[in-house]
């Protein structure tokens, strides 16, 4: 999948899945919500707004009210690459939340999530 598709792709679409995923391994709506609004500046009620529009996935990044200068702490691999090697700045954003919520997927204190 090219990343024209990833940042075409619905953010009602993509969003759900990154919940379900922390779901599964016991974590909270609230916790991926939590990473999220951390990592973009957008608060739970524009998530919210965002699940029943079209905002595609690529324009939640790029119009993001604050992007978290303490985002480029995030390390590791996801989908085999590591996240701080990518050279899309977008898709290395999005890949970032990626990260964050399989952080918490694995159950990692929020408290090192969010590199406190």
């Amino acid at each position: 999948m090219g990343n024209g598709t990833v940042f075409a792709m619905k953010f009602a679409k993509v969003f759900p899945l990154l919940i379900a995923k922390a779901e599964r391994k016991g974590r909270t709506r609230a916790e991926v919500y939590e990473v999220t609004t951390w990592l973009t500046g957008y608060s739970a009620a524009d998530l919210n707004h965002f699940l029943e529009s079209d905002l595609a996935y690529g324009d939640f990044f790029k119009n993001a009210p604050c992007l978290n200068e303490n985002r480029h702490l995030i390390k590791g691999s996801i989908c085999g690459v590591k996240v701080e090697t990518i050279e899309d700045p977008l898709m290395q954003e999005i890949r970032y939340l990626d990260k964050l919520v399989d952080e918490l997927a694995k159950g990692k204190a929020m408290e090192k999530i969010l590199r406190k």
